[in-house]
C-alpha cells in the first residue's frame, strides 16, 4: 500500500500536515483506522525511537514524529474507542511532588501515545494523592514517574509507597526516569523498571505490561 507508506514517512518525517491528510483520506476510503495505527504510525514512531537510540534522532527530531503522530491519533482515537478497541496499556505520567520540569516527561508521554498507550499526562509538581487517584479512576496498568532534580527523587519513593497503602500496587507496574535517576534507584524504592531514554521507555513499558 503505498499510499499508505505515505503516513508512515509523514509521522517519521513529523510531518503533522502531512500525516493529517493521509489519515484522512485513507479513512474516506474505508482503511481499517486500527490498521493505521498498527501497521504504519506505531512502526514510524519505533523506528523514530531506534534513530534516537542510534544518535541519528535528537530531542527535537522526536518530539516532531510525536506531534505528527498525534495529529493523526486525534482523528483515529474516536473511531477505535467506536469499535471498542483496547489501547495497548493505560498509563498515568507525571512529573513529582516539588518538581516543575516537564520536557522529558512530555517526550516520555507522547512516545508512549505513539506506541499505542492511552497516556493520562498529569503534569508536573504531582503529590502521591493524585497518581492514587488517577490509577483508580482511569484503571491504569502503568505508572510513569518523573523526577530531574536529587532533591525531588524521593517524592518518587512517597508515591510507591502511597499507591501500596491505597491497595492499588499490585494491579499496576511502575517506571521511573530523570537525570539523576538509576536503576539501582528503582530496585531500592520498589519499582518495576527504569529508563534512560524516551525510546528506552516504550520498550519497557511494553515488557512490563506483557509480564
Amino acid at each position: 500500500m503505498e499510499d499508505l507508506k505515505q503516513l508512515f514517512d509523514a509521522v517519521l518525517d513529523g510531518n503533522a500536515k502531512a500525516a493529517k491528510a493521509v489519515t484522512e483520506k485513507a479513512l474516506a476510503d474505508g482503511v481499517d483506522p486500527q490498521v493505521l495505527v498498527s501497521k504504519y504510525m506505531i512502526p514510524a514512531m519505533d523506528e523514530a525511537g531506534r534513530r534516537f537510540e542510534c544518535n541519528e534522532f535528537f530531542v527535537p527530531e522526536l518530539l516532531i514524529a510525536a506531534r505528527a503522530m498525534k495529529a493523526s491519533l486525534e482523528i483515529i482515537r474516536p473511531l477505535l474507542a467506536a469499535q471498542g478497541v483496547e489501547p495497548v496499556g493505560r498509563v498515568v505520567i507525571g512529573t513529582v511532588k516539588g518538581d516543575l520540569h516537564d520536557i522529558g516527561k512530555n517526550l516520555v508521554a507522547a512516545m508512549l501515545e505513539g506506541g499505542g498507550f492511552e497516556v493520562c499526562d498529569l503534569g508536573v509538581d504531582v503529590p502521591p494523592d493524585k497518581f492514587v487517584a488517577m490509577v483508580k479512576e482511569k484503571k491504569a496498568s502503568l505508572v510513569a514517574l518523573s523526577a530531574l532534580l536529587t532533591t525531588t527523587m524521593p517524592h518518587m519513593k512517597d508515591t510507591v509507597k502511597a499507591l501500596e497503602q491505597a491497595g492499588v500496587r499490585d494491579q499496576i507496574k511502575i517506571m521511573i526516569g530523570g537525570a539523576p535517576v538509576t536503576q539501582k534507584y528503582a530496585d531500592e524504592i520498589g519499582a518495576d523498571g527504569y529508563s534512560e531514554n524516551a525510546a528506552g521507555a516504550v520498550s519497557l513499558a511494553r515488557k512490563l505490561i506483557a509480564a
